[in-house]
């Protein structure tokens, strides 16, 4: 059994990103921050956190 998550993108839609501007980018990356701090448990943004900092999983942390 395989653990993560994957997902497609269409390639009109990854064209689609590759021509936003760079502030527009960075404004989409905004956005999606503020829902996630609305809508994240504690837990899951201790965990997105941890995978920020290359911890690979919430166990790697847990079992230290």
């Amino acid at each position: 059994m395989s653990k993560g998550f994957s997902y497609v993108l269409e390639d009109d839609k990854i064209v689609a990103y590759m021509k936003l501007s760079t502030e527009d980018k960075l404004n989409w990356l905004e956005e999606i921050n503020r829902f996630n701090r609305m809508f994240l448990t504690d837990k899951e943004r201790e965990i997105s956190r941890r995978l920020m900092q290359g911890e690979h999983s919430i166990e790697d942390h847990e079992k230290r």
